[in-house]
């Protein structure tokens, strides 16, 4: 229900002296607030710490004083009755503090409206998950968490922002791969639609990752993993992975052929992968291991792959393809707390077994090599193997992987 101006008369003009004064404001303003509430227009309303003008506005509406100390107090019935004797608004004080504020909208109906609005703005994600079940947790927890409140701030916004969330999902997967500007220009009207920090990137995003299970990844690097694990390239250039006598396409074979590293981007990855998958391939995180089995075994070393530090899109792209066609893979990485969590990491994406990467061939290292430098930074975990945080602390000493570079290249020839 809501009141409105000009249903019941009034004589504007004696309600705007009797009640319009600067000075009882407050008064119309509490009568207001109980009205929003569905409240009667009885009892006393008070205000701490009057000023004087308030005090003289409120004497001259009773045509009494009404009462000293340090509050000031109005029986609301007592302003009704005076209204409706007076003949200024003869159907009591509710009608004149419409007539003299505006319609009033009873807040439990406005709040009842607003959340039918903001289910209706659902819409269109309650759509794309009937289409596609598997979206049904995501839409739910659109609903619940709060991200598309925060995102659009209002019910028509978030119509709009998820209407164009659902156009991208189901554009999805990008069959042949393309970069992500040219599939926002072409899908959206706009090259930048889907720029970091847009509401739309980040609830297309939120989507994407609901769609594939590519896991929440941090920064750019996480953005890239999860737009590239549905064909659009977000950096499909500078995304690299280093990989040497791998197989399976012109390029790859006349490399392995000549026994000389690749440098793979991420666009070659997701245009032409390897249409070929050794059965073991070994990693390594520093581009030296790689080289150095370059230089010593050429076209006869086993497939290696070399992440260059954390696993770019493009390393995971590559991996995730060899393995969904077979191969297994065997780990090494320096033996640091970067090292664990590069490894860690790694992990969490494809399923790997540790290469001479264990606490027993960390204290076989220390135990061989000279004094190396010391361990620093935070203390991160092995999920391959629990004891080998244990062990470098105990030790406290770093060793890279240039330090076993013979120990690694005995495996590989």
């Amino acid at each position: 229900m809501e009141l409105t101006p000009g249903t019941v008369p009034v004589d504007d003009v004696r309600l705007r002296r009797l009640l319009g004064a600067p000075g009882l404001d407050w008064l119309v303003d509490r009568a207001r607030r109980r009205l929003e509430r569905g409240r009667p227009l009885t009892g006393p309303v008070s205000l701490s710490s009057p000023t004087a003008d308030q005090r003289i506005a409120a004497e001259r509406l009773l045509g009494r004083a009404p009462g000293g100390g340090r509050s000031l107090s109005v029986r609301l019935d007592a302003v009704d009755d005076l209204l409706r004797r007076s003949g200024i608004s003869p159907a009591g004080l509710a009608v004149a503090v419409v007539a003299l504020t505006g319609p009033v909208t009873l807040l439990g109906q406005a709040r009842a409206g607003e959340q039918r609005a903001w289910a209706q703005a659902h819409a269109p994600a309650d759509a794309l998950a009937d289409e596609i079940p598997a979206l049904r947790g995501w839409t739910e927890r659109l609903r619940k968490d709060g991200l598309v409140r925060r995102l659009a701030g209002t019910p028509t916004a978030a119509a709009d922002l998820l209407g164009r969330t659902a156009t991208v999902i189901r554009a999805l997967p990008a069959d042949p791969p393309e970069s992500l500007p040219a599939f926002s220009s072409r899908l959206l009207g706009s090259a930048h639609a889907l720029d970091d920090g847009t509401p739309l990137c980040t609830l297309a995003l939120s989507g994407v990752r609901a769609l594939t299970g590519v896991p929440y990844g941090s920064g750019a690097q996480g953005r890239r993993e999860a737009w590239a694990s549905v064909g659009l390239l977000r950096d499909e250039l500078s995304s690299t992975v280093l990989a040497l006598n791998l197989r399976g396409t012109p390029a790859l074979d006349w490399l392995a052929d000549a026994g000389e590293p690749a440098v793979l981007t991420l666009r070659q990855l997701t245009r032409y992968p390897p249409r070929s998958a050794p059965p073991t391939v070994r990693i390594c995180e520093n581009p030296a291991v790689l080289a150095a089995a370059a230089d010593t075994y050429g076209t006869h070393g086993a497939p290696l792959v070399c992440l260059q530090g954390q696993p770019s899109a493009a390393a995971l792209t590559l991996l995730r393809h060899l393995h969904t066609h077979g191969s297994r893979f065997h780990y090494h990485g320096d033996f640091d707390w970067g090292g664990l969590r590069i490894a860690a990491a790694l992990l969490r994406r494809v399923p790997w077994s540790p290469w001479r990467y264990t606490a027993a061939d960390y204290r076989a290292a220390v135990h061989a090599l000279p004094a190396g430098p010391p361990l620093g930074g935070v203390r991160a975990e092995a999920p391959w193997d629990p004891g080998l945080p244990d062990a470098l602390e105990e030790s406290g000493v770093r060793v890279e992987e240039e330090a076993v570079l013979n120990d690694l290249l005995a495996d590989l020839g």
